[in-house]
């Protein structure tokens, strides 16, 4: 999944130096990370609307679209993500199903079967890609959200400062598109400490 903004130079700040609004949207991110660890009660109520507010959250002092589903469909490198009116659909479908599948947690699942919900998770809020842009970034929120509800510690995922982190995470995400989390299941149940 490739970073991409269709505009750069759209945003709120003015800022036309892609290395600044990078910083920028990292500082959104952190902020954000801190609202799950230190602002949020848990457990959460899973929601559309969640979505809608991380990703506000993260990159609302950037971006007037920030929280407001994409309008077209993005290039992301080879993968053609699902037509954007599809988009809240999928994300409702995507919600019932996660909620399900805690459900058939139970109260005490072990670190293998929340490494599964994570994977599941991680992947299809990348697949459907929802936002002009933040994608990625916003699901890995978003996985983290959902591991401190279980009891474990920030899943990171890669590292671009970790040499080949970030192909194997980018080659667990290819399999997982061929509808095979067991890479991506791995790579997250290796991060899981419990808080």
């Amino acid at each position: 999944m490739g970073h991409y903004t269709d505009a750069p130079e759209d945003n709120l700040l003015g800022i036309t130096n892609k290395d600044a609004l990078n910083e920028q949207e990292a500082l959104g991110v952190t902020t954000v990370e801190r609202y799950l660890l230190e602002e949020l009660d848990y457990p959460v109520e899973l929601s559309v609307f969640l979505l809608q507010d991380l990703h506000r959250r993260a990159f609302g002092h950037i971006y007037d679209w920030a929280g407001q589903w994409r309008t077209q469909v993005p290039n992301v490198g080879a993968y053609l993500p699902p037509a954007a009116q599809r988009v809240p659909q999928l994300l409702y479908e995507f919600i019932d199903e996660l909620r399900h599948r805690q459900l058939l947690l139970g109260h005490e699942p072990t670190q293998d079967e929340v490494a599964g919900l994570l994977a599941y998770a991680h992947h299809r809020l990348v697949a459907i890609h929802p936002f002009t842009n933040g994608n990625g970034r916003t699901a890995r929120l978003f996985t983290n959200l959902l591991a401190y509800s279980y009891g474990y510690e920030e899943v990171v995922l890669y590292q671009r400062e970790q040499g080949n982190a970030r192909t194997r995470y980018l080659h667990a995400i290819r399999q997982a598109d061929n509808y095979d989390l067991t890479s991506l299941q791995q790579l997250i149940s290796g991060q899981l400490r419990p808080l």
